[in-house]
């Protein structure tokens, strides 16, 4: 099999790669018959020198690969007909903005296999950068924080090396005040209470969260039995919810009442009730000033009404001012900050992709060749011109 590891090509340039250098080295030394090539990129986070250093050849042309590897969406004008890609597609969700892409990839006969549909027997996913989202939405939650209270100004985390280097900025923070809450208990949200524990914040339970008072800097995770309930339903039935959870309703409201501090980890789709209204952020009594959506669902189809656009790495916060329902620059007393960075691993995107293609090596990489595997089967898309199965109810969305 001939793999190409494509350059990305979406506007807002992404550096990160599925595979490093010494994984696609890995690869080699223990698969007979694989060839990896590498299209040339002066933007990735690892040369192109560094490919060729572990003996990767670096080629422009990729009509002679099988398989594809990307990240993010690849731009339609960068499709080769006919192919099988391996990437994040973002339509699963009937997002929009990517309807063109999925138009094109049938059109063109391509075999999508979107990474965000590949799970194990359980239904849980084997790949992704979650945790990443989690760690850079974690330290860019304290990051908005400090600016917005002038007490301090911690260093970004695209400007550090790595991981490594951003925990050494942790030790001495003046993190009074702070009332944190988590949503969700996945890659994401775990990633972020990575960094609120290297940060020493410590945890409490919901109800200790709710009866908090003092100057102590403290954070909560909430799960989803503590943010929606049947009306008129005092206990949780969780498959239920999964079933059902366009019969739920919101009990978000206590936590905006008393955080200071949102971090929004946790998957959302259309059934599910938002956590609040544009309303209710008009209230005097909604205390939370920083929100960090992690999962940046644009709004009106979103769980945050405020997160009306996706901000960068390079300017990730933005105001938004609850009663006028519209942006405004950051920081002001009036206004609620808004981070809401859809690409937050490409902060650290060295970090990231080795984590990444570990998953993708030890997970995905020999159910590829397997012609009846149920993973490949169930994250394929699209193939010969038409969807898969489990995803033809996007035929309305293409059409």
């Amino acid at each position: 099999m001939k793999v190409g590891i494509i350059r990305e090509g979406k506007i807002k340039s992404d550096t990160r790669v599925p595979l490093t250098p010494k994984q696609c080295r890995y690869l080699l030394d223990n698969y007979r018959d694989l060839q990896i090539f590498v299209q040339p990129s002066q933007e990735c986070c690892f040369s192109n020198e560094e490919y060729q250093n572990q003996g990767i050849p670096i080629r422009e042309n990729m009509e002679e690969c099988e398989l594809l590897l990307g990240v993010k969406e690849v731009p339609i004008s960068m499709l080769i007909p006919q192919k099988t890609y391996l990437f994040f597609s973002h339509t699963i969700k009937k997002q929009p903005y990517n309807r063109e892409l999925l138009r094109s990839i049938l059109q063109q006969k391509i075999r999508l296999i979107d990474y965000e549909c590949l799970h194990d027997e359980y239904g849980k996913r084997v790949i992704a950068f979650g945790r990443w989202a989690g760690i850079v939405g974690g330290h860019n939650a304290i990051l908005a924080w400090g600016r917005r209270e002038g007490k301090f100004n911690l260093k970004p985390m695209h400007e550090c090396h790595d991981w490594e280097e951003a925990q050494t900025y942790y030790q001495n923070l003046p993190l009074f005040n702070i009332k944190l809450v988590v949503t969700g208990e996945g890659r994401v949200a775990s990633g972020a209470i990575e960094v609120l524990d290297k940060m020493k914040i410590k945890r409490i339970t919901p109800q200790e969260f709710l009866e908090h008072s003092s100057s102590e800097p403290v954070y909560t995770q909430l799960a989803v039995k503590d943010m929606y309930r049947l009306q008129g339903e005092q206990n949780f039935d969780e498959s239920h919810y999964y079933q059902h959870p366009e019969e739920y309703i919101s009990s978000f409201e206590p936590y905006a009442h008393t955080a200071n501090i949102m971090l929004n980890g946790i998957y959302w789709d259309k059934r599910i009730p938002a956590f609040f209204s544009k309303e209710d952020m008009k209230r005097k009594d909604f205390t939370i000033r920083v929100i960090a959506d992690v999962t940046c669902d644009i709004a009106p189809d979103s769980s945050i009404p405020s997160t009306i656009k996706a901000s960068s790495i390079t300017n990730p916060i933005y105001g938004y001012d609850p009663l006028l329902s519209k942006e405004t620059e950051p920081f002001q007393n009036h206004c609620i900050d808004i981070m809401a960075v859809d690409n937050l691993p490409n902060e650290l995107p060295r970090d990231a992709s080795q984590d990444f293609g570990n998953q993708l090596i030890t997970q995905v990489w020999s159910q590829l060749n397997q012609a009846d595997s149920r993973m490949i089967y169930e994250g394929t898309i699209a193939f010969d011109g038409k969807l898969n199965k489990p995803y033809e109810y996007l035929t309305d969305y293409v059409n």
